[in-house]
């Protein structure tokens, strides 16, 4: 999703120009050094504090007149580089995206990748792999969007995919507090996008929160009828648990078969009128 192509051989000084962040594969391609004549030139322009390594096959371009231990880094755009196929999702797609109530420290990616989390100056990246739902349906580009961060495009989810992220999987957006505040702040929605999304996962704990989730909010989201009843045909035959494990009070809702903490029905951070 991050390819590039390049008609012609370039210098490496003048590739270090035209990118703020990059991938050993595309410095390769863009200059035609590899083995020891890609760390030949690497080592050279990291000792010279032309480039900051951010793990291994990744470099950060360096302003000219900056200290490598100096040089702002943006975590999103680390984290959209990690992989060719990165898409950033969940918490990190709603800060993007402008709709975080809170910023987090840690940026989430979805990738066919499978990589192990690290940190690199305080921030937290955590690979994800695609739902396997999405792999099996080959619609692993649902909802995925490009977005323009400091001149570079970086792929992400859409708010719609975002939003069934957030309700699948609270824990990953900061519990449930994190994610109804910052779903509030979102105005407008694709309204079958949200459904269709939201039955391809598969899963009938999400289709049933997502109902809800739009029941709620049917007036501010101009959710009609019909959408709900679409959702309602596939919610779990039993009731299932937001909270399993949790002792503070629940309470049933027949409508969907969930069973929420009354924390989160009746809001209890809101500040009464």
């Amino acid at each position: 999703m991050l390819s590039e192509t390049y008609d012609q051989v370039m210098r490496p000084s003048t590739f270090l120009k035209a990118h703020k962040i990059f991938r050993i594969e595309q410095f390769e391609a863009a200059t035609g050094l590899s083995g020891s004549g890609r760390k030949t030139s690497l080592d050279y322009h990291r000792k010279r504090g032309h480039i900051l390594p951010i793990r291994r096959g990744l470099y950060w371009v360096v302003p000219p007149g900056v200290e490598p231990d100096h040089c702002a880094v943006d975590p999103f755009l680390v984290a959209a580089h990690l992989s060719a196929d990165a898409v950033l999702a969940y918490h990190s797609a709603l800060e993007l995206q402008g709709r975080a109530y809170s910023a987090f420290n840690e940026v989430q990616f979805v990738s066919h990748r499978r990589m192990q989390p690290f940190e690199f100056r305080g921030t937290r990246y955590r690979p994800l792999i695609v739902p396997p739902a999405l792999l099996r349906a080959d619609r692993v580009d649902f909802g995925v969007e490009s977005i323009d961060r400091a001149g570079i495009a970086v792929q992400v989810t859409g708010l719609e995919r975002t939003l069934v992220d957030a309700l699948d999987r609270p824990d990953l957006c900061g519990g449930w507090e994190e994610v109804w505040r910052s779903l509030e702040m979102i105005e407008y929605l694709n309204l079958p996008a949200v459904c269709d999304y939201a039955l391809a996962l598969g899963n009938a704990t999400t289709v049933a929160k997502t109902g809800w989730y739009l029941e709620v909010n049917r007036e501010s989201l101009m959710v009609d009828e019909r959408t709900l009843e679409k959702l309602r045909q596939r919610i779990p035959a039993s009731p299932h648990y937001l909270a399993r494990g949790s002792d503070e009070p629940s309470r049933y809702l027949s409508r969907w078969n969930l069973v929420v903490p009354c924390s989160l029905v009746e809001r209890h951070w809101e500040e009464p009128e």
